[in-house]
């Protein structure tokens, strides 16, 4: 759920390419650490310079994606017309993402449950600081994108696969946002056939935030993947038209859940520069150690423009995003729509959000406001709730749950939610943005952290449990975010 218009995260020409530092390491490791990074880039920046007069005549693809055509307004989209930095052999990429948040519930351990892009309430947090870049020779090429923040820790948890085996797959990856490398075919409007940890768009959204038209996420775009660990080929028929398929680990996993892999694809068509389609679909199974039980998944979003006037002081753009998604897991005890007496319950997941954004003084600024719905028999799509609450395997002992009083998500189990935000951006230049968003959020059963929040009854993890004490999960919040959001 990243830049281009088209999925492509990075400029779509053909010669571009689509740890934590962990304080107990000596300081010397540190500082080697250091010096390493610097030489790397600087050896990068002069390669680059060294390649000005770099002969490109190998291209004779038949044109660019999108060639010609403003995509800059898209929900989910790099508002940028071209890369700040590009280069022939090496075009680098630097993000920042800072948050304060605070909930009305104001919960006493400042933790914030049901989200991937807020992990703390009422501090100033990096949610993603990320570096990396896209590099390219000749045809081959390679993306890769560091993340330090929150998200590192945030959205590896929700990943059951890298319980089976060995080699703690969440240690080993959650510093990698992006990694892939391939070649690139100059034929049609290009061909990029992929391999590694690539994007995904499923629920539209952009994993980077200053990608997308709102910060918190409704629920379509949040529990859905973020991310895959595969194969994925890129078809470029015409510089409307892209056709992706994908063969990858499973549903938002660094392992494999089962024997068989996902399969999946991506069409989107962009007609003109104030319209675009898109749909992805995806086939898997993605329960642990249930072979039989089988995943379907469809994604469906319209964006459109439908007002444009880029030198007006007042009103300068208008534009909406809808998607609409519907899935369901079926055998091993769960059975799609219907629940059955043999074949037992419902499972499923249907879901749709709504923005609308108007932009004002050249696009300066700009107003968001939208929402969606979301209801998931089963629970199998929600994001579960973290700490004492959390019915995750316990990462130090993983027979066990990591919380005492788990969230309940078993079949059968019942969860619909709903959410309205709306936000105000400025954005003095395309490299940075500062937004002010209210969120409302809502479930029908409890969900999200109240005053008692999900941690012990002081909020510290350093408290001995009192045995009374139990997660203090409420149906509602209200939030207000503040973000920061920087790109080069």
């Amino acid at each position: 759920m990243h830049s281009n218009p088209l999925n492509y995260h990075v400029n779509c020409s053909s010669e571009a390419i689509d740890s934590k530092t962990d304080a107990t390491l000596p300081v010397a490791i540190q500082r080697n650490w250091k010096k390493h990074l610097t030489f790397i880039f600087l050896f990068v920046w002069i390669l680059n310079i060294s390649a000005q007069d770099y002969d490109t005549t190998y291209n004779r693809q038949k044109g660019e994606p999108l060639e010609g055509m403003d995509m800059t307004w898209l929900n989910g989209g790099d508002r940028r017309p071209t890369p700040t930095m590009a280069g022939k052999f090496f075009t680098p990429t630097i993000m920042l993402d800072a948050n304060a948040t605070h909930s009305f519930n104001n919960p006493i351990d400042h933790t914030v449950v049901g989200s991937t892009a807020l992990a703390r309430n009422d501090e100033m947090q990096v949610s993603s600081a990320n570096i990396g870049g896209d590099f390219s020779y000749k045809g081959a090429r390679a993306h890769i994108v560091m993340q330090f923040g929150t998200r590192s820790t945030v959205i590896p948890r929700n990943d059951y696969s890298i319980y089976r085996g060995q080699y703690e797959l969440a240690t080993v990856y959650r510093y990698l946002c992006e990694a892939n490398a391939g070649y690139h075919f100059n034929v049609l409007h290009g061909i990029n056939v992929d391999a590694g940890i690539f994007m995904s768009y499923i629920g539209l959204n952009s994993y980077y935030q200053v990608e997308n038209w709102e910060y918190q996420a409704s629920y379509t775009s949040d529990n859905t993947p973020w991310f895959f660990s595969g194969i994925r080929t890129q078809i470029f028929v015409n510089k409307k038209l892209k056709i992706e398929p994908w063969i990858i680990n499973g549903w938002q996993s660094y392992g494999m859940f089962n024997k068989m892999p996902g399969f999946g694809g991506n069409i989107t068509w962009c007609p003109n520069e104030n319209l675009k389609l898109l749909t992805n679909d995806y086939y898997g199974t993605d329960a642990a150690g249930l072979a039989k039980r089988k995943r379907f998944h469809t994604d469906n979003s319209i964006l459109g423009r439908y007002y444009k006037n880029k030198e007006s002081k007042g009103i300068s753009q208008m534009a909406f995003s809808l998607t609409a998604d519907l899935g369901f897991e079926k055998g091993d005890g769960v059975n799609g729509f219907n629940n059955d007496a043999v074949k037992g319950p419902a499972q499923y997941f249907a879901s749709i959000m709504f923005y609308n954004r108007v932009w004002f003084h050249k696009n300066k600024f700009a107003w968001t406001v939208g929402g969606g719905y979301m209801k998931n028999p089963g629970r199998y799509l929600v994001l579960y709730p973290t700490g004492d609450a959390s019915p995750l395997p316990n990462p130090n002992n993983p027979t066990q749950t990591a919380g005492t009083h788990p969230f309940s998500a078993n079949p059968g189990d019942q969860f619909e939610g709903w959410d309205a935000s709306t936000n105000f951006d400025w954005m003095p230049n395309s490299s940075i943005l500062f937004r002010l968003e209210y969120v409302h959020r809502a479930s029908n059963v409890p969900y999200f952290a109240g005053r008692g929040g999900v941690t012990s009854q002081t909020g510290y993890t350093t408290a001995v449990l009192d045995p009374n004490w139990r997660p203090d999960l409420v149906k509602s919040e209200d939030r207000i975010i503040f973000a920061v959001l920087f790109r080069l």
